[in-house]
């Protein structure tokens, strides 16, 4: 199949992932409702067709944190995103800089900071947890500041990992020993590719970040034991200063879902957040990102860079976004399952199809400038904080 939209790109990546990578990446917490919503919500903004306006030209590009992008767009941090094909963060990095948008390297990826960097000829983003281990924070912090990323990414609602039950069901996780190793290598001995390109040339299959206090313990079910044991469920807002003393780049916190907690974000001294909800793997049951973003947006009046992420599977998606009060978006799954399916020119295919929808999108509801996209370009159609104001 060839793929034309980010759903394509799913399909594929579920044909040559093993059974435990593929639900893992496209599975959340418990029942899964909050996925579903994010993507049903969205769906919902119905965008304002408007007609007879010069859309001749259209410019998509931006400015976040500094940075001039091509669109409003960046890559998502994404956890074991490297083991979706050879050495996968390095793969990434190179796209998201062919398209002229940031990389958000993750705290737990396959390919270490280093090894992203050598891959890289512009810095990119780094994502953080709330450790135990100040000093392994200290040491990622500073590391990542030498590599010169601007801008870093502290993600909070994981104080404790959410219950992914498809991850149990697939033998990603709750199987430990002999036993799941034997249950894994069977699911990827049925798919050749993968096994491969990934299992054998893709090598070695750590978690470079997070190897050194691993040390010898590099199974999956040791990495999940270490984030039990390591996330800290004692993180409070004033955590912030501490991560201040040690980064001198932009800050963003990633997983905002209230309004009051927006506020003190920026009365903590953030430079942006991300409304999210972990894309559906946290707290089964809350509000989708589209319907927490309008009333932040709101109460946040301009005061800081608005991301969101959560459901989105096009360029008309990122569109909604923009206008329900983003300032830019983050791909997370859309990413990985073009890694998965085809490296790095199935992420650049990728990246053009989200960047034509959007120009498609923008041209119909008569749009030509990202500044000129807000809540005036979609319809109330009774469904709460969705609607224009």
């Amino acid at each position: 199949m060839k793929a034309a939209s980010v759903i394509d790109y799913r399909e594929l990546a579920r044909a040559r992932l093993p059974r435990f990578l593929f639900e893992y990446i496209d599975g959340g917490s418990y029942a899964e409702v909050t996925l579903r919503r994010n993507i049903a919500d969205l769906e919902q903004v119905a965008l304002r067709q408007r007609v007879l306006r010069d859309v001749s030209t259209i410019d998509l590009s931006t400015r976040l944190f500094g940075q001039e992008l091509a669109m409003p767009v960046a890559l998502a941090p994404i956890g074991l995103a490297g083991m979706n094909a050879r050495r996968g963060e390095r793969q990434a990095v190179r796209a998201a800089e062919k398209a002229s948008i940031p990389f958000t390297l993750s705290t737990v990826s396959a390919c270490a900071l280093a090894e992203v960097a050598e891959a890289a000829a512009k810095p990119f983003w780094f994502q953080l947890y709330m450790i135990r281990d100040r000093g392994f924070m200290k040491d990622l912090l500073a590391e990542a500041a030498a590599l010169g990323c601007p801008t870093l990414m502290f993600t909070v609602d994981m104080p404790v990992p959410g219950s992914r039950y498809r991850d149990y069901r697939s033998g990603l996780a709750g199987a430990p020993g002999l036993r799941g190793a034997v249950r894994r290598t069977l699911q990827a001995m049925m798919r050749p590719r993968w096994a491969w390109d990934v299992g054998i040339h893709g090598r070695p299959h750590a978690l470079g970040n997070v190897a050194p206090v691993l040390g010898p313990n590099t199974g999956l079910e040791d990495f999940f034991a270490w984030m039990r044991n390591n996330f800290e469920p004692n993180v409070g807002w004033h955590d912030i200063e501490w991560i201040r003393s040690q980064w001198s780049g932009s800050i963003v916190i990633k997983g905002i879902l209230d309004a009051d907690d927006a506020h003190l974000a920026a009365e903590a001294g953030a430079d942006g957040i991300v409304v999210s909800n972990h894309g559906g793997r946290q707290l089964d049951g809350t509000l989708s990102s589209a319907r927490a973003l309008p009333p932040i947006a709101d109460r946040l009046g301009g005061r800081m860079t608005i991301l969101a992420d959560g459901g989105i599977r096009s360029g008309l998606d990122v569109v909604r976004m923009l206008a329900l009060g983003a300032d830019g978006v983050l791909l997370g799954r859309a990413w990985a399952y073009a890694l998965a399916a085809g490296g790095e020119k199935a992420i650049t295919h990728m990246l053009d199809l989200v960047r034509a929808e959007m120009n498609v999108a923008m041209a119909l509801t008569g749009t030509i400038r990202i500044a000129d996209i807000d809540r005036s370009i979609v319809h109330d159609l009774g469904t709460p904080d969705l609607g224009a104001a």
